[in-house]
Parts: structure tokens; sequence; C-alpha cells
């Protein structure tokens, strides 16, 4: 089960065109979803979290909970709206691409993959534009 909750004005435009395009990424890394909770809220929202869970005083576009076990996907994924406009200017893509860019990262990390290495990142950005595609 794919939760959508918002905590600012942003809506996503078709909750069950993403629900199962997240649910076939998923299938297709051998995984099983279980439960991924959506929170779509603002830097302040995202930030407070940021510096109480993480103890990071940053902006950021996205935190992760994973509470995966094993191959059965489920987690809470915090994304803010504001963070997703900023990037998609300043990398010059659609708002629309970034969204749902950010919205499969979090699923990715939670199916075993990582991007703290150029290595890492290289095969993330690899992953994001495979599922982009397929959207």
């Amino acid at each position: 089960m794919i939760n959508f909750n918002y905590e600012t004005d942003f809506k996503i435009e078709s909750e069950e065109k993403i629900s199962k395009w997240i649910t076939d990424m998923i299938a297709s890394e051998h995984h099983k979803l279980e439960e991924i909770n959506y929170v779509f809220c603002d830097d302040e929202y995202l930030h407070k979290l940021n510096v109480e869970f993480l103890n990071h005083d940053t902006l950021t576009d996205i935190i992760s909970f994973d509470y995966c076990i094993g191959k059965m996907i489920q987690g809470d994924i915090f994304i803010s709206v504001e963070r997703v406009i900023d990037n998609a200017n300043e990398y010059s893509v659609a708002f629309k691409e970034e969204i749902n860019r950010v919205i499969i990262h979090g699923v990715l990390h939670y199916c075993g993959y990582k991007d703290k290495t150029d290595e890492e990142a290289t095969l993330m950005r690899e992953k994001e534009n495979y599922y982009l595609s397929l959207l």
C-alpha cells in the first residue's frame, strides 16, 4: 500500500498512476511492497525532521525512514516540495520530472541502492533515469 499525505498545498496529479509505477518498480527489483507513506511538506517541516532525527542542520529535498525487513519494502518518505522546485530550476528540468525522480529515489534506497560514492551515485542516477522512462 502506498499512502500520499500532504502538509502543503501540493498534490500528486495522479496518485493511482504513481502508485502503480512505484509498485511495478519494486517488483522489477525483486522486492515486495508492504507500505510506503509519502509526506509532501515544506522546507521548514523537513528541516525540523533533519535536525531532530538526523542531527543535520541543513535543508534537504528528501528524508526516508527505512523500516524494510529483508525484501519487504516499508518506510516513510518525506519530501520538501520547496527543495524540489529549487532543484528543478537549478538543473533546468521540469518540476514534474524532478518530483518523480525524488519519489523513486527514496524507494531505490529501500531496494538497497546507495549514493555515497561516485560509483554508487552513477548507478542510482541510471536506475532513476530508467524508471522515469517507464512513467
